[in-house]
C-alpha cells in the first residue's frame, strides 16, 4: 500500500492516494489514517477562547483604583502567548492564573500558579493584579474557600476574604540607604529641582523610593509633572526598574488623613505611571491598608470592583 497526503498551511488536503490492495482490511487503515488527519485540523483550528476579566483593585468603585486583567488558564498556554495578551490588554499589567494539576477546579481548588505580565515584560512581583485575580476568584467564580494561595516567582502568595475586601500576605523587601550623587542624573531628569528629603534603594526588587521634602503637601505631588520619557536613556544599567515618589501625610482636618502619599513610575517595564502603590496621588486614586508583621511579611488590604468579563480568542 503506498499513502500520498499533501500538508497546506493548518489544512491538510488528500491529494492523492493510490492503494494497492495486498491483503484485505488495507482500505480501512486508509479510512482510519484520513479520520486522524481531519482530527488533527479540526484541532488545530479551533480558536483559543479564555475567559478573562477586569477589575479595578484598591478601589470600591469601577473606573477608579488600579485595574487589571485576569486570564483563567484551563490548560497550558504558549510561552509567547502571555506576553501577546498582556500588550494586547495594554493594562500596567496583566495576570494568568492557572491550574496547578489537570483535576484542580477554580471554584474549589485552594492553590493556584500565578504571573504576572505588563505589556514589555514578565515581572516577579504585582501587588494590585493579586488582588484583582483573588477578587475574580472569590466574587466572579465563586470560589468557596475563604483563603487562597499562589505560587508565584517571588513564592506563596496568600489572600484570604474579609468582610471588608482581601488581605494580601506578601513579602517584605529590605531597603538601603542611596546616596544621592550615585542616582542625581535619574532623580533630576524625573522631577528637576524638586526637594528631596530621603532616598532609598531595594536591591531585591531593583526600586529606588525618593521621599518629598516635608515643606511639600499632597496637592504638589499630586500636580508634580514626572519626566518618564528620558528615564531609560539616564538609567540604562539595569539597577533600576522603578521609580516611587512618597510623601510624608498630613493631618485629616477636612480630608481623611493618610500616613504616606505616593506615585509609582516604571518605564523599564513598559509603564509610564501605575494608577496605585499606596494613597496614589494619580487621577484615579486609590487606597490600601499596610500592615508590617513581625515574621518579616507585609498585609494590604484593598478592596476591588470587577468592571469586564468575557473571552478571549485567537
Amino acid at each position: 500500500m503506498a499513502c500520498y497526503l499533501k500538508q497546506g498551511g493548518l489544512k491538510f488536503q488528500e491529494r492523492f492516494i493510490q492503494v494497492y490492495l495486498m491483503q484485505s482490511g488495507k482500505l480501512q487503515e486508509v479510512k482510519q489514517i484520513t479520520s486522524n488527519f481531519e482530527s488533527l485540523q479540526k484541532q488545530l483550528t479551533r480558536k483559543m477562547k479564555l475567559p478573562i476579566f477586569i477589575a479595578d483593585a484598591f478601589t470600591a468603585k469601577a473606573f477608579y483604583g488600579n485595574p487589571a486583567a485576569v486570564c483563567l488558564l484551563e490548560n497550558k498556554l504558549d510561552e509567547d502567548m502571555h506576553q501577546k495578551i498582556a500588550r494586547e490588554m495594554n493594562l500596567s499589567e496583566t495576570a494568568f492564573i492557572r491550574k496547578l494539576h489537570p483535576t484542580d477546579d477554580f471554584t474549589q481548588s485552594s492553590r493556584f500558579g500565578l504571573r504576572w505580565f505588563t505589556p514589555a515584560s514578565e515581572v516577579p512581583l504585582c501587588g494590585h493584579a493579586t488582588l484583582a485575580s483573588a477578587a475574580v476568584l472569590f466574587h466572579k467564580i465563586k470560589n468557596v474557600n475563604s483563603a487562597l494561595t499562589f505560587v508565584t516567582l517571588s513564592g506563596e502568595l496568600k489572600a484570604r476574604k474579609v468582610e471588608d475586601g482581601i488581605v494580601l500576605d506578601l513579602p517584605l523587601y529590605p531597603v538601603q540607604p542611596q546616596d544621592f550623587h550615585e542616582v542625581k542624573d535619574l532623580i533630576k531628569t524625573a522631577i528637576g529641582d524638586t526637594l528631596v528629603q530621603d532616598i532609598c534603594y531595594s536591591p531585591d526588587t531593583r526600586k529606588l523610593l525618593v521621599r518629598l521634602s516635608d515643606t511639600y503637601d499632597r496637592s504638589f505631588l499630586e500636580k508634580l509633572k514626572v519626566n518618564t520619557q528620558n528615564l531609560l536613556q539616564v538609567e540604562n544599567t539595569g539597577k533600576v526598574k522603578g521609580l516611587i515618589l512618597t510623601l510624608k501625610g498630613q493631618p485629616g482636618g477636612q480630608t481623611q488623613a493618610f500616613d504616606f502619599y505616593s506615585r509609582y513610575f516604571a518605564p523599564w517595564v513598559g509603564v509610564a505611571e501605575d494608577p496605585v502603590t499606596a494613597f496614589q496621588c494619580s487621577c484615579r486614586g486609590g487606597e490600601l491598608e499596610i500592615s508590617l508583621r513581625s515574621d518579616g511579611r507585609v498585609d494590604i488590604r484593598g478592596g476591588a470592583a470587577v468592571v469586564l468579563e468575557g473571552t478571549l480568542m485567537a
